[in-house]
Formats: structure tokens, C-alpha cells, sequence
């Protein structure tokens, strides 16, 4: 199995997440089910349909992260070089073509969120960024269009 690259915040955010689902929502759900159970006829009892199926989300939701977390590759970001842009890297680009900057972080793809400026580095931007540094101009390759971006910026957080 290949192991998913993630951010030490990523990591702990999917450990919440399970740990919420177990502690909190499993129990309150076992408590819904019970009730539904009580009211009668469960052939037409939405509420206690209602209730499996939020099971069956739980359930599928908790093997999920747990699945992802064993497969983590939690990576230290102050342990990377940060002479170019790599993993963890937060990118301050500029498009040529309209000016515009754009701010992105590298993260791993279980993390990407593109409204809150995290990228995969396995997108056609996070892998067209890696290794390169500041003052460098990166060509991306989009299924839209090509886009030339120039470098910046590099931090690391």
C-alpha cells in the first residue's frame, strides 16, 4: 500500500474526526436506533430507518480514516530543505498573463482544499511547482489552458 503524505495538522484533523465519530456520534446514533426501536412497527418506522443508515455512514466513515491513518506518512516540514519549494511549502505566485497573485500550501491529497488555498502536490500545480524556487517561472499544464506562473515567494509554516 502506498502510504498518503500529510501535514502534521492533516494528521491530527482525521484523528478528531475518528475520534468524535467513536465517542460521540456512534453513541448518540445507538441511542437514536433504541428510541426508533421503542415506537413500534419498524417496517414503517422512518425514524428508525433514518437511524441505519446514519449507521451505516458512521461506520463507513470511521474505516475510512482509519484506513487513512494507518497509511499516513506524516511528514515534518521543518526536516525538509527549504532552498525550493516542496512539501509543506506555502507558495506566493504571480500569473503572467493577468496579474493576479494566488497564494497556495503543498499539502498531501487527503488535506487539498482549494478554498482554503491547500493543494495537492499531486495536482498539475503541486507537481509543477516542486523543486523549483524563488524568482522561477512554472508552466502548468491544466486541462483548461496553460498557465505561467512566477514564483514570489516561498515559507515554510
Amino acid at each position: 500500500m502506498q502510504k498518503i503524505p500529510m501535514t502534521p495538522a492533516g494528521y491530527q484533523k482525521l484523528k478528531d474526526e475518528l475520534s468524535r465519530l467513536k465517542k460521540v456520534d456512534r453513541p448518540a446514533n445507538v441511542q437514536a436506533i433504541a428510541e426508533a426501536r421503542a415506537h413500534g412497527d419498524l417496517s414503517e418506522n422512518a425514524e428508525y430507518h433514518a437511524a441505519k443508515e446514519r449507521q451505516s455512514f458512521i461506520v463507513g466513515r470511521m474505516q475510512e480514516l482509519d484506513h487513512k491513518i494507518a497509511l499516513a506518512n506524516v511528514v515534518d516540514t521543518s526536516k525538509i530543505s527549504h532552498e525550493h519549494i516542496s512539501f509543506g511549502a506555502t507558495v506566493r505566485l504571480l500569473d503572467v498573463d493577468t496579474d493576479e497573485e494566488k497564494t497556495y500550501t503543498l499539502v498531501g491529497p487527503e488535506e487539498a482544499d482549494i478554498k482554503l488555498g491547500k493543494i495537492s502536490i499531486h495536482s498539475p500545480i503541486g507537481k509543477a511547482l516542486i523543486r523549483k524556487e524563488q524568482g522561477d517561472t512554472v508552466i502548468v499544464k491544466a486541462p483548461a489552458k496553460t498557465i505561467e506562473y512566477e514564483v514570489l515567494e516561498i515559507r515554510f509554516e
